[in-house]
Formats: C-alpha cells, sequence, structure tokens
C-alpha cells in the first residue's frame, strides 16, 4: 500500500473505493478561510477531497489563532492561504491545493470560473460580497453551502442546517434575505446554511491593538468567536459535502 492509500485507509473504509474515486476527483473551493472556512478545508483534505481552491486576501493576525486551523505564533504575518496550503499538504502532499489571495467582489468575480467545481463553500463575513456569492452560485452548476454568522456562541448544541429562508434568529441570515427583498429578487435555487440561533454579548474588551479587521455586515466590526463554534460551523459544511458524494455514489 503506497503513502497516499494508506493516509485515507479509515477513510476508505467506510466510503469504499468508489466513493474514494469520487472524492480524489472531486473540485471544492473555499471563499474564506478563517475560523470556518479553514476547518472545512482541512476535514475535506483529511477525508480524500483531490482538488481544493481557498479563497481569502487576509494575513495571519495573531487574534486569528484562538480559532483558525492555520494560524500559530508562527504563521502571524504569513498569507493565509499559502499558510493553509502548507499546513494541508502535510496532511496529504498529494492532494492539489489552489491557494488565491484575493478577496470575492464585484471586482474580482469574474475571476472564478464556479460552474468549473463541484460544490461551492461560502464563508464569507462581508454581507455585501457574502449577497453576490450566493447569487452567483446559485447560478452556477456546483452544489453551493453557505455558512452564517459564528460569532457570539457558545453551545455546540445550537448548531443546525436549514435551507437559507428557514434559518431562524441568525442576524446575518436576517440581513441578507432584507437585502434580498429590497431588490426583489431571490437566490436562483434553494441552498443549505449552517447557523445557530444563539445570540450572546462580548463580555470583554477588544484589544485596540491586537485587532484583525473582520468584516462583518460589511463594516468592521469585533465580535467575540471561539474555535469550538467556528470549527463546527466548517465541520458541517464539510460533512454535508461528504455525506452528499456518499449519498450520490451508494
Amino acid at each position: 500500500m503506497n503513502t497516499d492509500r494508506e493516509i485515507l485507509n479509515r477513510s476508505l473504509l467506510l466510503m469504499g473505493e468508489n466513493g474514494m474515486e469520487r472524492l480524489g476527483s472531486l473540485r471544492v473551493i473555499i471563499f474564506g478561510v478563517g475560523g470556518v472556512g479553514s476547518w472545512c478545508a482541512e476535514s475535506l483534505v483529511r477525508s480524500g477531497v483531490g482538488h481544493i481552491t481557498i479563497v481569502d486576501s487576509d494575513r495571519v493576525c495573531i487574534t486569528n489563532i484562538n480559532r483558525q486551523a492555520m494560524a500559530t505564533t508562527k504563521t502571524v504575518g504569513q498569507v493565509k492561504v499559502e499558510a493553509l496550503k502548507d499546513r494541508l499538504l502535510e496532511i496529504n502532499p498529494a492532494a492539489d491545493i489552489d491557494a488565491r489571495q484575493q478577496i470575492f467582489c464585484e471586482d474580482t468575480a469574474r475571476d472564478f470560473d464556479l460552474d468549473s467545481y463541484d460544490y461551492i463553500v461560502d464563508a464569507i463575513d462581508s454581507l455585501k460580497d457574502k449577497l453576490l456569492l450566493i447569487e452567483l452560485a446559485c447560478r452556477s452548476k456546483a452544489r453551493f453551502f453557505s455558512s452564517m454568522g459564528a460569532a457570539l456562541k457558545m453551545d455546540p448544541t445550537k448548531v443546525q442546517v436549514a435551507e437559507f429562508w428557514k434559518v431562524k434568529g441568525c442576524p446575518l441570515a436576517r440581513a441578507l434575505r432584507q437585502r434580498f427583498n429590497k431588490m426583489k429578487r431571490k437566490p436562483a435555487r434553494k441552498f443549505k446554511c449552517v447557523f445557530s440561533e444563539e445570540l450572546l454579548q462580548n463580555r470583554g474588551t477588544a484589544d485596540a491593538d491586537a485587532t484583525d479587521g473582520s468584516m462583518t455586515f460589511g463594516k468592521v466590526q469585533t465580535n467575540g468567536s471561539i474555535m469550538h463554534i467556528t470549527a463546527i460551523f466548517g465541520l458541517t459544511i464539510a460533512g454535508l459535502i461528504l455525506n452528499d458524494v456518499y449519498n450520490s455514489t451508494y
């Protein structure tokens, strides 16, 4: 047995040869590789997904260390997608990782051939850019999954999955739906979201010298977030993809 096959042996036992072949040929693009997207990418690589494009314009900040897969004291200052790519290739050197230090927005949307992917993952924080990605992804041939807001949450048992228009208690989902209603249009098809109805409040004060410029609802805003929640969001999206592959194979 070669090393690549050994790495994925436990996935093979569950997914079978046909499932693993499908995962190996799968093309996934993840927009935003912060506390949600980075763990989604890691789960997919560990499971055997062969081709992953990761998109993010930021560099690792010291405040990312509490919740992002590639963020350590050694990677602070590095380009996020490059640091994550290095981590993913340490896990599976045979994976094809396309790291794109780029922001997804109206000016760059044409740079991404969404139809060339099997799955599109939205882990963007900016309201305007998220809205655009939802619209374009829902018009593409790819399956699409989206993360709603993962900040200000603590209870892992409250993380759940629902179709976008049925998401409850999430300010980000509410703001997106309001924008769609104001524009008098809807996404071209239904899609599933990971979300939580829980909404806590910040109990502490952010250090002014340690802000990472996170974008929330289109403006700079700092809200508390913690790894077990952001990771659950990311792992759940990965699980939706893997389950979809399994169900379409068997």
